[in-house]
C-alpha cells in the first residue's frame, strides 16, 4: 500500500510532501532522501521503495524544501538536516516498536550522514548510502568524509566502480578507516547504477541486487 503523506518540518521551513510504502510484515521502518537532481517521485526511488516494501520495510520518500518548490539549487545543510530529522522522527512516532533506517541517494545520503553525525536515538540504526558522493565529478578528493568518523551507528556503502563522484580506491580507503562500515561494490555501474550491456546485467537486476544486500546488511544489524 501507498500512503501520501504531508511532512511537517518546522515553523520556519513549513512543511513538505512525501510518500509511504507500507509493509505487510514490517521488521523496520526507513527513510529514503532523494538525490540534488531528482525528487522523489523519480523511478529510482520509486523502484528502491517498492523492493525494500516487499520485503518488509516500511519506507518513507520526501521532498527536500528546494525540490518541493520546484528550484534546483539544493537547500543549505541546517535545512536539509531539519527535513530529515522531521522524517525519521515521523517515522519513529508512527511505528514506535520498529527499528529505523536512514537511507539516501547521493546528496540525500550524504545529507543523511551529516546528520547521523551530529544526531543519535536508541531507535536509529544503520544508514545506507545508495552512491555516496565523496567528491565532484571527475575531482577526487576526500574533503567530504571528515565527518563519516563522527558517526556511531553502522554505515553501508553501495558504491558503482565506474562512479564520478566517488572513485571507488577513495571510497575503499574512507570505509576501511570507519568503524561499523559495510562496502558493496557493483561492477561496471556509474553513480545512478546503470551497467553497460556487456556487464550481463539488467537494470532490473541491479535494482533487486541494491534492495537484497541493503535488506540482507538491515537484518543483520537488528541481530547485533
Amino acid at each position: 500500500m501507498i500512503k501520501e503523506e504531508i511532512l511537517e518540518v518546522n515553523a520556519e521551513i513549513g512543511s513538505v510532501h512525501s510518500i509511504l510504502n507500507v509493509a505487510s510484515d514490517p521488521v523496520a521502518g526507513i527513510t529514503l532522501a532523494h538525490g540534488a537532481g531528482a525528487g522523489m517521485q523519480h523511478e529510482f526511488m520509486a523502484e528502491m521503495a517498492n523492493a525494500w516494501s516487499a520485503m518488509g520495510l516500511h519506507v518513507l520518500r520526501f521532498q527536500f524544501p528546494y525540490m518541493e518548490a520546484g528550484g534546483f539549487r539544493t537547500d543549505r545543510p541546517p535545512i536539509a538536516l531539519a527535513t530529515i530529522d522531521a522524517a525519521l522522527k515521523w517515522m519513529h512516532q508512527q511505528y514506535p516498536e520498529l527499528p529505523v533506517f536512514a537511507s539516501g541517494k547521493s546528496f540525500g545520503g550524504r545529507m543523511s550522514s551529516m546528520y547521523a553525525a551530529k544526531h543519535s536515538f536508541p531507535w536509529l540504526r544503520g544508514l545506507i548510502y545508495l552512491g555516496f558522493p565523496l567528491h565532484g565529478a571527475g575531482k577526487p578528493s576526500r574533503d567530504r568524509a571528515k565527518h563519516l568518523p563522527d558517526i556511531t551507528i553502522p554505515q553501508l556503502y553501495l558504491q558503482g566502480e565506474r562512479d564520478s563522484l566517488a572513485d571507488i580506491a577513495l571510497i575503499r580507503e574512507v570505509c576501511s578507516e570507519l568503524d561499523q562500515t559495510t562496502l558493496i561494490e557493483y561492477q561496471m555501474a556509474d553513480h545512478s547504477f546503470i551497467r553497460p550491456l556487456k556487464s550481463g546485467f539488467t537494470r532490473e537486476q541491479t535494482m533487486q541486487q541494491l534492495a537484497m544486500d541493503s535488506f540482507n546488511w538491515i537484518k543483520e544489524v537488528m541481530t547485533n
